[in-house]
């Protein structure tokens, strides 16, 4: 059955596929079977796969909450920006390495986050020069850990090499000592608060 054939069906479509297939599965001819419809159908709302990716873009941007920036503290919003930004590529770490190398241009609601932020750092007293800066090192922090979200348990078991490497064996079994729930979470917050706190620094 083919399904209602829209921006939003495209969007939806696609990120099927990439869940399903990897993102090598995104092609407009598999996104056109996937939507039930004829790729020359397809081909009326969309001109080509760059156009499908900036919808997908623009979709995951506009999950990203950025609603504490001109509202709360400078470091308040950031904090909640970066959980969110995590949260969301965390379920879609396929997109990651498209995402954080696509163009902007003529994609409105990734642009409106940026908006935000750039708008809430500046408002803040962040050096104006500095602030893309901040945010690509931010971003590229968020990418990694969302990564680390989906990593196994059991990803820094050194297995019959660990007796080479005792310090880093202490603090692996140290960490698992410690019982927390989500340490990918321990990790993130750990990490960006180290990042707000030295950003913050730079603040007029």
């Amino acid at each position: 059955m083919a399904r209602i054939l829209d921006q939003n069906g495209i969007t939806t479509a696609a990120l099927e596929l990439i869940s399903s297939k990897g993102y090598d599965g995104l092609t407009m001819a598999a996104l056109a079977r996937s939507l039930g419809v004829a790729p020359s159908a397809l081909y009326n709302h969309v001109a080509s796969k760059d156009d499908v990716l900036l919808l997908v873009e623009d979709h995951l941007a506009a999950m990203v909450d950025v609603s504490a920036f001109g509202v709360e503290p400078w470091d308040v919003a950031v904090r909640r920006w970066a959980w969110s930004y995590r949260d969301v590529f965390s379920e879609h770490t396929p997109l990651i390495p498209v995402i954080a190398v696509l163009p902007v241009a003529n994609a409105p609601k990734t642009l409106a986050m940026y908006e935000a932020v750039t708008a809430g750092f500046r408002d803040a007293g962040f050096p104006e020069e500095k602030i893309i800066s901040a945010i690509v090192a931010l971003e590229a922090f968020v990418f990694g850990a969302a990564y680390d979200v989906t990593a196994p348990d059991d990803i820094f078991d050194a297995g019959s090499l660990a007796d080479q490497v005792p310090n880093f064996t202490a603090a692996v079994d140290r960490l698992a000592l410690e019982q927390h729930p989500r340490p990918t979470d321990v990790a993130f917050n750990l990490g960006l608060e180290a990042l707000i706190g030295g950003f913050g620094a730079l603040r007029r």
